[in-house]
């Protein structure tokens, strides 16, 4: 008899692991995509995608900033019109082109209609049915002359978006109204892609909210609903800013395709509005390594800025002839008193009054400029709540707080002294800017001047600050949070757009 040594085995079974709970189902997919997209570019994605189309639908057609004139150098560029083509005008010197008919008396309602509101509670809209009404007529084969001096100003390339809207428009056969909604939505979905391109960039940092609480104030989302050439121009100002944020601030390598988009806004942002060509030829002073230059490659930024500046300067000099048609914006007794030449004049003369002049603006207007940074919206002039500026700040105040560490080596004092000049001087462009093209001679302030101005400029602005101020939210341990401040971000963002958004349909709709 053998008795056996070997020790017995004990066969243990593993409990099956758990069933993934309903919620963990449902959120999968936003979480695959956050990760793949970056959290950021997603809620940006939903949020500016949700309420983008809503201002697009709750804006009653011409409503938006200088929608009328800006839809008329938008019609004219969709049908080839790429320089300004003067006009008879009995007035004075304009510029302009044709439109169809059709759509022409819904301009005429539109302007009639916002014009001539009731006092508060009543609706600003009159009649809801009468937008139905003309936006049902077909796109009219016959066409009239309009005037657009102010946009005429602008070259082609802002107006790309809605002037593919309007030809899309065209070709499917729709009616005014519907041919109006494709253009406005055209101009959210280059809004969507530009933007989310310049955060999808920052995935990987921190960083990524402070582009996204700019990105969805809700000024930018109503613009980015409306036809306007600031939608474009927005959109790459922010993208711009985003770039120059990863490359030089944070101090990370653009991949290539990230370069040749920053290369390419550093062309396309001069064209699109004046004001900012300084913010797009910053790209010359980020390190040509963070570029993926090196050795006798260093050139090329400063090539495409070279290029950049002298498209700039060439359309500068093809539209300024526009300048002397500006007046016709302004009430019928101040005609032929915007002289930019005068201003200039002025201006190198009398240095001391123009500072005056600029004290007065300040003292008079800042409040102004300051609630409109979040959001005057439209012709409509519906100031968002105070609710929704709150909200923003509280999103702005926490988005800086998780920002990243600004880097030193990258973002040397020199460097970083440049772009904190560069913004100065960009805001100096807007006063001046609309000082010779907008106001009146000897007026008592810089007219004209709008808080969505300053928009483009905020993201830069705020990096210098982060680099020389390094305060950030930490926890108890000394870490710096982001799940929960990333939420903050969004719900307050969220919370602003919603009180936004009601307030313009109460006030608009009834």
């Amino acid at each position: 008899m053998t008795t056996s040594t070997e020790p017995e085995t004990t066969v243990i079974e593993k409990s099956p692991a758990p069933a993934p709970s309903t919620s963990d189902r449902v959120l999968a997919p936003v979480r695959a995509l956050t990760r793949r997209f970056g959290a950021a570019t997603v809620a940006f994605a939903v949020i500016a995608t949700v309420f983008g189309a809503l201002f697009a639908v709750l804006t009653p057609p011409f409503w938006g900033h200088d929608e009328l004139t800006q839809f008329g150098r938008a019609y004219q560029v969709a049908h080839g019109g790429v320089l300004p083509q003067r006009i008879d005008d009995d007035r004075g010197v304009a510029f302009g082109g044709q439109i169809p008919v059709s759509v022409d008396e819904l301009m005429g309602y539109a302007f009639r209609d916002y014009n001539d509101n009731p006092e508060e509670p009543g609706a600003m809209v009159a009649d809801p049915g009468a937008y139905d009404r003309l936006g049902a007529a077909e796109i009219s084969s016959t066409t009239q002359q309009m005037w657009f001096t102010n946009t005429a100003a602008y070259s082609p390339v802002p107006y790309v978006p809605a002037a593919v809207g309007i030809r899309l428009g065209e070709a499917l056969g729709l009616n005014v109204g519907g041919m109006y909604l494709l253009t406005r939505l055209a101009g959210l979905v280059a809004y969507l892609g530009v933007v989310g391109f310049g955060l999808y960039a920052l995935r990987e940092r921190r960083s990524q909210w402070l582009v996204f609480t700019v990105a969805v104030l809700p000024i930018a989302l109503f613009q980015a609903g409306t036809v306007t050439a600031d939608t474009l121009t927005n959109a790459l100002a922010i993208m711009v800013s985003a770039l120059l944020l990863k490359a030089l601030f944070v101090g990370d390598r653009l991949r290539p395709v990230e370069t040749g988009a920053l290369l390419a806004a550093t062309i396309a942002l001069p064209l699109s509005k004046p004001t900012y060509v300084l913010l797009a030829m910053l790209v010359v002073i980020v390190p040509a390594d963070r570029l993926g230059f090196t050795g006798k490659l260093k050139w090329i930024p400063w090539a495409f800025a070279a290029v950049g500046g002298a498209l700039f300067l060439t359309w500068t000099k093809i539209a300024s002839a526009t300048g002397d048609g500006m007046s016709l914006m302004r009430p019928p007794h101040q005609w032929g008193q915007v002289r930019p030449a005068d201003q200039l004049k002025g201006i190198l003369g009398d240095p001391a009054q123009f500072v005056h002049t600029f004290g007065e603006s300040i003292a008079l207007r800042d409040h102004r400029w300051f609630s409109q940074f979040f959001g005057e919206l439209g012709f409509a002039y519906v100031d968002v709540p105070a609710v929704s500026m709150l909200a923003c700040l509280i999103a702005f105040a926490v988005s800086f707080g998780i920002a990243d560490r600004m880097s030193t080596v990258t973002a040397t004092f020199r460097r970083t002294l440049i772009v904190a000049l560069t913004v100065l001087a960009s805001v100096a462009m807007i006063y001046v800017t609309l000082y010779m093209s907008f106001t009146p001679v000897d007026f008592y302030l810089i007219d004209g001047v709008q808080g969505r101005y300053f928009v483009p400029l905020a993201i830069v602005g705020l990096a210098v600050v982060a680099r020389w101020v390094p305060l950030r939210l930490t926890d108890a341990e000394g870490v710096i949070p982001t799940r929960g401040t990333a939420i903050t971000v969004t719900c307050a963002s969220l919370f602003a757009l919603i009180a936004a958004a009601a307030t313009y349909y109460t006030v608009v709709w009834g």
